[in-house]
């Protein structure tokens, strides 16, 4: 059975520009060490808070596992880390 090159290949040229166009619309971004030790303090899990005296509700979450490749234990440590604000105010017409 012969392989269907034209949609391989146009699938290839699809994701090499696409690649291309994700790295040039990247910016180089601001780390902020009070935002890292934040990020670090969090406890492992999921956690929602809401705050009724500030009308907005908070949640933060933090996924930490090791994972491991073959017999001579070499890994990886995956640690995400997140924080979120949700703030809803009305503003302005006849409140």
């Amino acid at each position: 059975m012969p392989l269907p090159i034209i949609p391989i290949a146009g699938a290839s040229l699809a994701a090499i520009a696409l690649a291309r166009a994700l790295r040039r619309s990247l910016r180089p971004v601001r780390i902020d060490q009070r935002g890292e030790d934040a990020l670090d303090d969090i406890d492992e899990g999921l956690g929602v808070a809401r705050v009724a005296a500030r009308a907005q509700t908070n949640a933060s979450g933090r996924f930490r596992r090791t994972i491991r490749f073959g017999p001579d234990g070499a890994g990886v440590e995956i640690d995400v880390g997140w924080l979120a604000r949700l703030r809803i105010r009305r503003v302005g017409g006849d409140a």
